[in-house]
């Protein structure tokens, strides 16, 4: 169980979003060079980011992105749910999973869904925000 670059890259532009906020939309070449990503790659996340109301883009000279939502408010497990479709353990716990014919007898899924609770509550203590100003501290 990994979380993929994208996922680890997702937060790196949301924290960055979050520190740079306060210049306006941030177009995706500034983000690029200061996180060392390819833009290229970026774009494929940003779009992500968008589609699910994290981060909100304009087009044109002065185009560029922002959060959409205050940083206090948006968790790292927002964004990670988004890019690791819902970061399961299992996969009879993925969302668009088939019936499992034996989760009633299925020993093991209180665990597995208990882990996954887990997993979402140690995320969902951090927010872009803290981890925007843990940066600046660095």
């Amino acid at each position: 169980m990994l979380i993929s670059t994208k996922g680890r890259y997702a937060l790196r532009i949301m924290i960055d979003l979050a520190r740079h906020g306060d210049q306006g939309t941030i177009p995706l070449k500034e983000i690029a060079e200061r996180q060392g990503i390819s833009e290229k790659y970026l774009e494929a996340i940003i779009k992500l980011l968008v589609t699910h109301q994290l981060v909100s883009g304009t087009r044109g000279k002065n185009g560029g992105y922002v959060l959409s939502r205050d940083p206090a408010e948006v968790t790292a497990w927002d964004v990670i749910s988004v890019t690791e479709n819902d970061f399961v353990a299992v996969s009879c716990l993925s969302p668009d999973a088939a019936v499992c014919e034996r989760a009633s007898a299925c020993a093991t899924l209180p665990m597995w869904r208990a882990f996954n609770e887990e997993i979402r509550q140690f995320f969902q203590q951090y927010t872009i925000e803290a981890l925007a100003k843990q940066a600046d501290r660095l």
